[in-house]
């Protein structure tokens, strides 16, 4: 479609000054913030270090576009809001997009396109293309490339969640849950699930209960256990954890889709402290009974109250279980009637404090994890028709969310971004509107000096370099050793 060769446009008058529109302002983009977390990510090496790990089958006659531009690609097409291959096709030519995969503005080279990055997802190669199909060793190479990238990642988050610790940690928490992933369309194992009644699919994470860092993440069919796969991916965290660190206390903390005779016997035999919801029952309502009538006896001395109770089952054991364990009971009671919670554990301790001081802190990680993946990164937009390839695309909005993650710990010590949501920082510091220009030895994206957030942009990212420092990534925090630029006139257009 042609574009029109309009220049200037009246509006309206304000007083005696007229609102117009003209198109000679240069070359403007938004998304200028962006640059300051490639900045950060680059120097810590993440995208560039999980590209080397994944296996690329393509035959490298076709390849235009190598792994790490592909996977940076789409990771921060992801963190600045477009969620979805397609949007690459108006993207591929974006200045900031173009900077950040390591392409100059100026060479007139197109990122990939919404088609390759499609493609990449399902590992497709055009190997043996000439063979006859039944000769052709193509699929399983697919699959196997498919398989070992999800597991390459999922080993790659513990890996830089230990690497980028500040210092060795003497505890970590595993937070381990389960959530809804709504599909549409004909996508490969999308069930219809009778709770949530829907088709879906029902992915699992284990994120790290301290700071909320995904370590890890599966994606797994719409109808099976929440517990399906659990124990196996546990049990691949807390290796590589103590690969990292050998003697450091591991606790893990679920919800009642956890609570079964594997998970308690994986957790014992390994040394891990847990507390997991348990599901009520007919023995354990009996048991309770009692302190449940002292409690409603409570009530009516103090009406319009809630009133509460904590205790314990010390030496509780279901029929198929090889020992018995500790259940911590809360009772509560009001107006709109009574209240049961049950949780176990193999933690010692008050029934009360652990009950608030340990288990009900999941309500914090992993549910404003979960959160910030389905609504700061749109994480359930899976579309694709296969399951692996669905698989590895969740896998890249949780590596955009750890990214995210560790710039929000490492700017910290500023208050007003050190609990901000990923859809604050994009609002505020991401979506940053530059006038860009370009000479032989510099790209400049000038930054409007009336925008409100400039001084808050610089000063988080001071805060990330200083991070970084501590870690060993940088020399120095300083980020303004070059001159001031020139006005944008002073620059060639």
């Amino acid at each position: 479609m042609a574009t029109a060769r309009l220049e200037q446009l009246t509006l309206w008058a304000i007083g005696q000054q007229e609102i117009t529109l003209a198109n000679d302002g240069g070359r403007i983009v938004t998304d200028a913030g962006l640059l300051m977390v490639r900045d950060f990510e680059k120097r810590l090496g993440i995208l560039r270090d999980v590209a080397q790990r994944l296996p690329d089958p393509r035959s490298q006659r076709f390849v235009a576009h190598k792994t790490e531009a592909i996977l940076t690609q789409q990771v921060y097409q992801i963190l600045a809001g477009y969620d979805d291959y397609n949007d690459a096709q108006v993207l591929r030519d974006d200045p900031v997009l173009q900077a950040i995969v390591g392409v100059s503005p100026d060479d007139e080279k197109s990122l990939a396109s919404g088609s390759t990055l499609a493609r990449f997802q399902y590992a497709y190669t055009r190997r043996e293309a000439e063979k006859p199909i039944e000769e052709r060793a193509v699929l399983l190479e697919q699959q196997h490339a498919c398989n070992h990238r999800l597991q390459v990642l999922n080993d790659y988050l513990v890996e830089l969640f230990a690497r980028t610790r500040p210092q060795r940690p003497s505890y970590v928490i595993l937070d381990i849950d389960a959530s809804d992933d709504p599909t549409h369309g004909q996508q490969v194992l999308s069930f219809y699930h009778g709770y949530y009644e829907q088709d879906q699919y029902f992915p699992l994470f284990i994120f790290d209960g301290d700071t909320g860092f995904p370590l890890a993440a599966w994606l797994r069919p719409g109808t099976v256990h929440a517990s399906c796969g659990a124990v196996e991916a546990l049990r691949q965290v807390v290796t590589k954890l103590r690969q990292a660190w050998p003697d450091v206390l591991i606790l893990v903390r679920g919800d009642t889709g956890f609570a079964l005779p594997e998970m308690y016997e994986f957790c014992e035999r390994e040394g891990l402290l847990y507390s997991l919801g348990f599901a009520s029952n007919n023995v354990l309502k009996e048991m309770s009974d009692p302190w449940l009538a002292e409690l409603q006896e409570a009530l009516t001395q103090r009406p319009g109250e809630t009133v509460r109770r904590f205790e314990e089952v010390a030496e509780y054991r279901a029929k198929d279980w090889s020992r018995a364990r500790r259940l911590l009971v809360k009772l509560e009671v009001n107006s709109c009637g009574t209240n049961r919670r049950f949780v176990i554990t193999n933690m010692s301790g008050d029934p009360q404090g652990l009950y608030h001081g340990f288990y009900v802190q999941r309500g914090a990680v992993p549910e404003q994890p979960i959160g910030e993946l389905k609504n700061g990164l749109h994480m359930d937009r899976l579309s694709s028709h296969r399951f692996r390839a669905n698989s590895f695309k969740m896998l890249e909005h949780v590596i955009a969310y750890a990214i995210v993650v560790l710039y929000r710990e490492a700017s910290a010590s500023v208050p007003e971004m050190a609990r901000a949501t990923v859809s604050t920082w994009r609002q505020r510091l991401w979506k940053v509107g530059a006038l860009l220009k370009t000479s032989v030895r510099r790209i400049w994206f000038h930054l409007s000096e009336s925008w409100p957030n400039l001084g808050l942009l610089f000063q988080v990212h001071r805060a990330a370099l200083s991070y970084l420092a501590k870690l060993g990534m940088v020399a120095s925090p300083v980020i303004d050793e070059s001159p001031p630029p020139p006005s944008p006139e002073a620059l060639p257009m």
